[in-house]
């Protein structure tokens, strides 16, 4: 037996995995498609360093709240955390993430610089892409071409509206458009926030004073609830970016918008029923086409309060890598690969001949202006966030009255008038008015 032990051992010496120094890592993500391909092929990075991951796999809402207060009261619980580009310059700003630059044999210069420019503040980069997106318009071009129906290059919500009340069939359990309902700022708001912006609205001016009680936040959420009222899938306020997902790949949605890191999914023969059957173009646009397409990119940061600092760099170097693109497109399919993050990704032929929304998705995200989300000046950047501390909670907040709108349970005349007097009040309080 200890002949045995003392050949194991000098066999991880040779291999460079000694069990002495192995580590064990834990890991806050969201379950999105992503994410689960990563977990599932985090095993290849565990055999080849002897480290071992706890996976804490979670509901975005659910995510972003535990993360939040751990990060927040230094808890200590994670040594990993999918956070977005609102957050990371807003915590590294804090010194709440330990900075990612200068790792070894890494080629940030592949990154694309708006996803790295995102993610960075003070000059440091404080998360890695896992993968960007933006936002544009899925449709089923089988039923616009048995409807004698025309998508445009650039759709207005006008020609939504028309294409929506055409294609719906309750009946049969087909909705002319799906939309997010659940409510959360990254949820609701996200898609609410793009409708906002090109109806020629804005959250502040420039003196920061709210601007919910003004006319195109009325004309952008009461043309929002009448369009998944109408016609969309009943308990639409359940329903966020995966269960619209889910809706749209099994054949229920004549139209969904929402990110463009869904259409892995979505042509991915093995997990959609309507991976032959759909198209897609420009997120719609009304009176402005400011902000009408989001930008954001989901990253692995390390919370400074980690104790496995080297061994997480590590894995976020794995995972965020070339190689591991070229990984998940060899095992689990090349649609299925974390976008819009690498410019390698978008010259290999592999994923170019499977994803015909690689070129779409790519100039979506490299034309969201996050510095002029709005038609009128503003005092902010982001398109689908405004890039202030504060906020998670009013975003949070505002996602709750528009989700009672939607089913009802308040008007949206008072629901916004609730909205404007609650971010007034966070506003004053923390110092941005009188």
């Amino acid at each position: 037996m200890r002949l045995r032990a003392i050949a194991a051992f000098a066999a991880a010496l040779m291999s460079g995995t000694c069990l002495a120094h192995a580590a064990t890592i834990t890991i806050a993500t969201v379950n999105n498609s992503q994410m689960v391909v990563m977990q599932k092929l985090s095993s290849v990075w565990e055999k080849k360093t002897g480290n071992h991951i706890n996976w804490v796999v979670l509901e975005e809402n659910v995510l972003r709240q535990r993360v939040t207060t751990d990060i927040a009261t230094h808890g200590g619980q994670f040594d990993i955390v999918t956070i977005g580009s609102y957050e990371t310059p807003i915590w590294g700003k804090q010194g709440w993430l330990t900075p990612l630059g200068g790792i070894s044999g890494y080629d940030y210069n592949d990154i694309f610089s708006s996803v790295r420019q995102a993610l960075s503040s003070n000059g440091k980069l404080w998360a890695l892409p896992f993968y960007a997106e933006s936002s544009f318009t899925y449709y089923r071009k089988d039923l616009f071409q048995q409807a004698g129906l025309t998508m445009p290059a650039q759709p207005t919500y006008k020609q939504i509206d028309q294409f929506a009340k055409k294609l719906t069939d309750k009946s049969k359990q087909m909705y002319g458009i799906c939309l997010r309902g659940k409510p959360g700022w990254g949820e609701n708001m996200a898609f609410l926030d793009t409708m906002v912006n090109t109806f020629g609205g804005e959250w502040f001016n420039m003196k920061w004073q709210a601007q919910l009680d003004s006319q195109p936040w009325h004309d952008a959420v009461n043309f929002y609830i009448h369009l998944l009222r109408d016609y969309g899938p009943p308990g639409a306020s359940s329903n966020g970016f995966n269960e619209n997902q889910a809706l749209f790949a099994t054949g229920h949605c004549a139209m969904w918008i929402d990110a463009t890191s869904g259409a892995g999914l979505i042509y991915d023969k093995n997990s959609s029923q309507v991976a032959d059957k759909t198209a897609f173009t420009a997120a719609p646009v009304d009176v402005t086409p400011h902000g009408s397409h989001w930008f954001w990119a989901w990253a692995l940061a390390i919370p400074s309060t980690s104790k496995q600092v080297a061994t997480a760099k590590d894995f976020i170097a794995w995972a965020t890598s070339k190689d591991y693109i070229d990984l998940v497109g060899r095992t689990n399919g090349w649609t299925t690969l974390p976008p819009g993050t690498r410019l390698s990704t978008y010259s290999n032929p592999d994923y170019l001949k499977a994803a015909p929304f690689a070129g779409a998705v790519k100039q979506a995200i490299l034309t969201a202006d996050l510095d002029h989300p709005t038609a009128n000046p503003v005092p902010y950047t982001g398109i689908q966030y405004v890039s202030i501390p504060e906020f998670e909670a009013i975003g949070t907040t505002v996602g709750q009255l528009m989700a009672a709108a939607l089913t009802g349970q308040t008007s949206v005349d008072s629901a916004l008038k609730q909205a404007q007097s609650s971010v007034s009040s966070t506003m004053q309080q923390a110092g941005y008015t009188q």
